[in-house]
């Protein structure tokens, strides 16, 4: 009985066996595969961010070496530049980096992009490289020619030992420290010799394409956590949302940055957890989101338009326009700008959320209006309505006209004629100079906002 049951269960326990063999060997290839496909990635990553360096610094040196006269050389080599620094940050980011301090490459990297784009975009023939961009782009030069010899130190040990950036990946996976790897010493050497740089002159142009934000930009006292909890039940309004303030959390954030402020959770009706976001100094509200579902529609575009506005009004929002609409979710969605002197002040905008089954507010970023900047002179328009039009494509056929205040392509603040109106069969919105005539903006108008033209 006992041979005859063995030699039933042999053959099933061999094949089994066999079955558990083909089956590892097969997970172990394609495991392999896996591996060898992300190694082969991460080597074309590092070896293009190594190209694209060199190119980087070659371009820095073909610039230079045009006579400062020949700006339209000087355009292409800057918008080359911009090319690459953007490149190069692209093969970073496929780089197995993120646990490693290499921030300053990429800020560094950032700050270069921010330069040549902020230069290359304005008219050179008018406003000519200064001598102060030239010096900072020779010390780019200069810096470009450190950081690759020490790139090239780096990829020749890789191509040398043939070294693996899966066993970067292991080592930085792993909780002890310091890891034990010539690539990861290799990027920290670099990264540490950027820290040590000088910071550049990096020049007006440079500086305006990021706007900059600082509490210190703020008027006002510092509020506490207490006073925050009460500026946002106040704002909430518990006699609107019944059930609120029984349940509140302050939680302070970003202590040690730029931007410090308090994120308050307040326990809806529904259970949800609604959010506000306040800056420490001067209290301002920054977000507010409630995440409750909004199943039905009742409301239709006019109410829920009347709705938003009625909002912002009564929370302080005075003298706002609507310029954009959304819709989705059965939640309308609408931008608002300033308005002064019957001017529309696009760089101080909010976008509110109405719910549309019964018009309640239920979203609002206000960041934009709390950095906008309080002392903006309008100024007087130069050309009239009639001489900016003239810049216009003949097709094109307004429906609507406004001045507008808005940010340019280097982030400064100018005084346009704005058309409205449609060309092609497409809305836009025209933006021209008020006073050089020029093109400074052109934006498609979305369907759903057409319903504001009207």
């Amino acid at each position: 009985m006992y041979a005859r049951l063995s030699s039933v269960l042999f053959p099933v326990a061999a094949l089994l066996f066999v079955g558990a063999i083909l089956w590892g060997y097969q997970e172990h290839q394609e495991k392999n595969a896996i591996l060898i496909k992300a190694e082969n990635q991460y080597q074309r990553a590092f070896h293009d961010l190594t190209n694209y360096m060199g190119r980087l610094q070659d371009e820095l040196g073909q610039t230079l070496a045009v006579s400062s006269v020949s700006h339209g050389m000087q355009r292409k080599g800057l918008v080359k530049v911009w090319r690459l620094t953007s490149e190069a940050q692209n093969e970073i980011n496929q780089l197995p980096l993120a646990m490693l301090p290499f921030n300053k490459a990429g800020n560094f990297l950032s700050r270069i992009s921010d330069f040549a784009y902020g230069t290359s975009v304005r008219d050179l023939t008018k406003q000519p490289l200064t001598d102060d961009e030239l010096k900072t782009m020779k010390s780019l030069y200069a810096k470009a020619a450190d950081i690759n010899q020490d790139l090239g130190k780096i990829q020749d040990a890789v191509m040398k030992d043939h070294l693996r950036w899966m066993d970067v990946e292991v080592a930085m996976a792993g909780k002890d420290e310091p890891y034990n790897n010539t690539i990861i010493d290799g990027f920290k050497a670099v990264d540490k010799k950027i820290a040590s740089y000088p910071e550049n002159d990096w020049g007006p142009s440079a500086m305006s394409t990021k706007r900059y934000r600082s509490v210190q930009m703020l008027s006002g006292q510092e509020v506490s956590a207490d006073e925050v909890r009460k500026e946002a039940l106040a704002f909430l309004g518990t006699t609107v949302h019944s059930g609120i303030g029984r349940n509140v959390h302050v939680t302070e954030n970003g202590k040690n940055t730029d931007m410090p402020g308090y994120t308050v959770t307040v326990s809806g009706p529904n259970g949800e957890n609604i959010q506000l976001d306040y800056t420490r100094k001067g209290g301002e509200l920054l977000w507010y989101m409630n995440p409750r579902t909004v199943k039905t529609r009742k409301l239709d575009f006019a109410a829920a338009r009347t709705r938003a506005s009625q909002f912002l009004d009564s929370h302080g929002y005075k003298n706002m326009t609507p310029v954009t609409y959304d819709e989705y979710d059965h939640v309308s969605v609408f931008t608002f700008v300033g308005l002064r002197d019957n001017v529309k002040i696009y760089p101080d905008k909010v976008t509110v959320r109405v719910a549309l089954d019964n018009g309640e507010a239920v979203g609002l970023q206000a960041s934009d209006h709390v950095f906008a900047p309080r002392n903006l002179s309008v100024g007087k328009a130069k050309l009239t309505r009639e001489q900016a039009q003239k810049a216009l494509h003949p097709d094109f056929k307004v429906q609507n006209y406004s001045l507008a205040v808005i940010e340019n392509e280097e982030n400064k603040e100018v005084l346009c004629h704005e058309f409205t109106g449609s060309v092609n069969g497409n809305e836009y919105r025209i933006y021209i100079n008020a006073d050089s005539g020029l093109e400074e903006s052109v934006e498609q108008i979305p369907k759903k906002t057409k319903a504001l033209l009207k």
